[in-house]
């Protein structure tokens, strides 16, 4: 089936390619999702995310559809799939895990176990379910039984508290030297996206600054090639 293609090129096989982070030294760069903000009107959005897409190899898109009745939802998300899919980057909505199938995107970002695994019958196996808001190392286990497709350590919550850096490291270095499902690390600045590559994030989620700009994108990029090239301390 060519979404279960699709999906394990962009994630699955990914993950397990990239192995644990013993394998630090010769592993590749991560792989980078955008994260897009909140839409208002999606054409708002379309002229940075072309040019992100096009500067660099984007393994997804996290998209934030904002707020509004399902139908002006759903106008946005479709507004943007073609771009990001034609590009070979795989579209997740930010939740809405009912509007997957409706807009044909690859699959969806639970935010909480809870609703992870209340969602992820409804999605899988056909579409990705990914799993955020792990506060614990329990809740991160419980993804990953429950099949998760990936995990997500660092993203802010609907009040942009983030929980603090550090405790995020230790959370995708655990993961990494862990398990073999795809861990996410989010990334707000150039130190933080060098710094989950070190850690051993097999993606890195990049906030918005980061990727509007084609020169941080180009930044981001360099930092995270380096710090995987430099030798394990």
């Amino acid at each position: 089936m060519q979404h279960d293609r699709r999906h394990s090129a962009r994630l699955g096989s990914h993950g397990q390619a990239m192995g644990t982070s013993g394998d630090r030294a010769s592993r590749a760069a991560p792989r980078l999702t955008l994260v897009t903000p909140p839409l208002g009107r999606a054409d708002a959005t379309a002229d940075a995310l072309a040019a992100a897409l096009n500067a660099a190899d984007i393994a997804a898109v996290l998209l934030r559809p904002g707020e509004g009745d399902e139908g002006a939802l759903v106008a946005r998300i479709e507004a943007l799939r073609i771009l990001i899919q034609s590009n070979g980057a795989a579209l997740l909505l930010d939740g809405h895990p009912d509007l997957v199938a409706r807009t044909q995107a690859d699959g969806a970002h639970l935010t909480g176990i809870e609703a992870f695994k209340a969602a992820a019958p409804s999605l899988k196996p056909k579409y990705i379910a990914g799993c955020g808001a792990l506060t614990t190392r329990h809740d991160a286990m419980l993804a990953g039984e429950s099949g998760a497709d990936y995990v997500m350590f660092g993203e802010p919550d609907r009040a942009g508290r983030r929980p603090g850096f550090e405790a995020v490291l230790e959370r995708c270095s655990w993961w990494a030297e862990t398990l073999t499902i795809p861990c996410v690390g989010y990334a707000a600045s150039l130190d933080e996206a060098a710094a989950l590559a070190n850690a051993g994030a097999d993606f890195v989620a990049l906030d918005e600054t980061l990727w509007r700009d084609a020169r941080t994108l180009a930044a981001a990029l360099e930092a995270l090639t380096q710090r995987v090239a430099e030798p394990a301390r």
